[in-house]
């Protein structure tokens, strides 16, 4: 039997024992059609195993399989790379050392510069479609740094991003008065008024001022006593930034002010271009969660800032979802917005961007009008996109190396703050697009759920094993060996009583779908008793019991969440959406309403909606772009690989007031120190453009 007829055999093996899709085979059997006549038998079966293994790839999100340690110049044996399963390091066995010469010996790959279906470029494979997202992504890139933006003079810019971000003397006189010595006083200023370089001020006059203070504006003479130049407003240099910059990545984790930001540079923007030339700009996220959420906050923040109606007139109030914004077409894949037919906008900014896939985003840009300015928000140590790529992610690792001199002496001209991060040799612009923000307004330094996320991400667990023995009041953690299955379930029933009686009271859909809002169970897994499809199935029947929702074997009963499960773009209802079963008194029939992110309410007959399933439970996954009141977040008592730091970061940073953790620490230590890694060429391809 030839080699390329035991990889073929093998393959179809791995499929039956469920371990590779259906379509994984049958589109390694194309290749191994289309290669028949080229090349010998080994190179023929080493293409159709690589190119199966791309396509196993791509479903858990990997964009590329990297070549380099399996080529047979570089003496390391296939079977050592971490990210082959044990299928394919058994099939690799039977096949002689790569080299790039068998590859390059078939028309059905190229370097991209023709069409191919597989396409080899930095000695990583990729599928010809996604290569193409990759390169449209870095392609719009690269001409956003090299277009200068329109902007006003140093001077000009300096004085809107000290009257938008002018020290909070009232908030610091508040809090100095709850101060019983000068320790606390120092503390307190420092932290509101965001001192890096606390060595260079003359602490005796600085207490002297705060402690013979009476009125807030006694603390002004703090103004020459601590310059500017000794603190730094991460908030106010990501403004600086994205002012300066046609492209911006904010990034930062809950609470760290990416909202008031953004408000407060699309404040500066609007300013800046003048009445006679008003701004168009669109606020957007990948679900109608997000979008709705945006919109709240960014209403919101606008409540609280003090801006001149005009300024404020000029700022959207509403967001909506990529989707809708791109023009979704039903039925089809593509979209009425492209680059033959781009938006017209001045200004996108995209929340939650921590979501958005590599294609989306693709499309996203290609749709952008060349003038066009781009603001990414979103939480780089978030779980990466359901689908493949980690745009986010990628494009955030240039951060690490600090500004570029030029960009690093801009900001610290613009703020006159203290120095930031600079980058020594080879000069990388991409860095001067990226902004983190760090310090959370959300999270008190006592907050338990504050302390518990920054412990899962930086992998700190002597820090998780103090909270763990301590416990804090926000936060409740309950090991599942102290409790039985059936009181795990009758706790979390319990929690949605509230929203299910106000549903069979027939309150106003907003009314029950906002009580529901405030509480939700978090998982992990999708199968099994600790996974959603178990939960939800134990939760429904938990709540017959209690005579919370009809004991009827009803598929549709009043108060019944469900979850959208797949995009339908004529009802505007898309994956991810959470309607509630409510009562059409009007009508005397049952409607599942859906809030939309405009904020409008949808009422859709249960016959005629998309794929869906109930939703008592739902997956980390499908929680991003939400927060909840009170998160209940429940991880297996067996370690799964799903199981990694961001996960669990991504599930615990969802809970707004109050968390309840259902897990092992045992688990939550082994899950801290597995990274999820999405094997994608878009750095390496930025990196080697710059």
């Amino acid at each position: 039997m030839s080699l390329l007829s035991q990889i073929l055999q093998g393959l179809r093996t791995a499929q039956q024992q469920q371990l590779i899709r259906a379509m994984d085979v049958q589109f390694g059997q194309y290749i191994a059609d289309a290669v028949q006549l080229q090349g010998d038998d080994a190179s023929q079966a080493w293409l159709v195993l690589l190119a199966t293994s791309i396509s196993h790839d791509l479903a858990a999100g990997h964009l590329c399989l990297p070549l380099a340690g399996i080529n047979g110049e570089s003496h390391i044996p296939a079977a050592s790379r971490p990210y082959f399963a044990p299928w394919q390091r058994q099939l690799m066995t039977l096949l002689p050392p790569l080299t790039p010469a068998m590859l390059w010996a078939f028309d059905v790959l190229s370097d991209g510069s023709r069409a191919t279906p597989l396409v080899l470029s930095h000695d990583r494979l990729y599928l010809h479609r996604y290569w193409h997202y990759q390169q449209q992504i870095c392609g719009w890139l690269n001409q956003a740094q090299q277009r200068p933006v329109a902007s006003l003079s140093i001077e000009a810019m300096q004085q809107q991003l000290a009257q938008l971000f002018a020290r909070p003397y009232l908030a610091v006189f508040q809090a100095i008065q709850q101060c019983s010595n000068a320790v606390m006083r120092q503390q307190t200023l420092c932290q509101r008024l965001d001192i890096v370089q606390p060595e260079h001020l003359d602490w005796s006059a600085v207490d002297a001022v705060m402690a013979n203070a009476k009125v807030e504006t006694d603390l002004h003479v703090l103004d020459a006593l601590v310059p500017s130049t000794v603190c730094r407003n991460d908030q106010q240099v990501a403004a600086a930034v994205a002012l300066t910059q046609r492209f911006a990545v904010i990034s930062g984790g809950p609470g760290t002010g990416k909202t008031t930001t953004v408000v407060k540079l699309l404040a500066a923007l609007v300013m800046s271009a003048g009445e006679q030339a008003r701004l168009n700009i669109s606020l957007v996220a990948p679900t109608g969660k997000a979008a709705a959420r945006l919109t709240e906050s960014i209403g919101r923040a606008l409540e609280h800032l003090a801006l001149p109606t005009t300024v404020k007139n000029a700022i959207p109030r509403h967001a909506s979802t990529i989707h809708r914004l791109l023009g979704a077409i039903p039925g089809r894949q593509q979209y009425r917005h492209h680059q033959g037919n781009p938006l017209h906008l001045d200004l996108l900014v995209v929340d939650e961007a921590s979501m958005v896939d590599l294609a989306m985003m693709a499309k996203l840009m290609d749709a952008l009008p060349s003038k066009a300015r781009l603001i990414l928000l979103g939480d780089r140590d978030q779980l990466a996109s359901v689908e493949a790529g980690a745009v986010l992610g990628d494009i955030f690792q240039f951060s690490q190396l600090g500004y570029t001199q030029q960009g690093a002496k801009r900001l610290q001209q613009l703020c006159q703050c203290a120095p930031v991060a600079m980058q020594s040799g080879a000069q990388v612009p991409m860095a001067d697009s990226l902004c983190l923000l760090s310090k959370s307004y959300r999270f008190s330094a006592s907050s338990g759920i504050g302390q518990l996320a920054r412990a899962i991400n930086e992998n700190d667990a002597d820090s998780l094993a103090n909270i763990w023995a301590q416990g804090r009041g926000d936060l409740n953690l309950q090991p599942l060996s102290n409790l039985a299955y059936a009181q795990l379930i009758a706790q979390v029933a319990q929690q949605y009583h509230p929203y299910l009686d106000a549903a069979k009271s027939h309150a106003e859909p907003r009314e029950v779908l906002a009580q529901f809002a405030k509480v939700r169970l978090l998982c992990a897994l999708r199968e099994g008793g600790y996974g959603v499809q178990g939960l939800n199935v134990a939760i429904e029947q938990q709540l017959k019991r209690q005579q919370r929702i009809a004991s009827q074997d009803e598929q549709w009963y009043i108060g019944r969440p469900v979850m959208i499960s797949e995009n339908d773009h004529a009802q505007g209802l898309y994956n991810g959406d959470i309607g509630i079963v409510c009562f059409d008194a009007a009508a005397q029939r049952l409607r599942v309403y859906f809030e939309l992110p405009d904020g409008s309410m949808k009422g859709v007959l249960p016959s005629r909606l998309p794929a869906h399933e109930t939703a008592y439970a739902m997956t980390v996954h499908k929680s991003q772009g939400s927060e909840f009141e009170h998160t209940l977040l429940l991880l297996p008592p067996k370690f799964s690989p799903i199981l990694t730091r961001e996960l669990v970061y991504t599930g615990v940073t969802r809970a707004k007031e109050r968390l309840t953790l259902f897990a092992e620490q045992a688990i939550v230590l082994q899950a801290m120190r597995q990274r999820t890694e999405r094997r994608s060429g878009l750095y390496v391809a930025l990196a080697s453009s710059d």
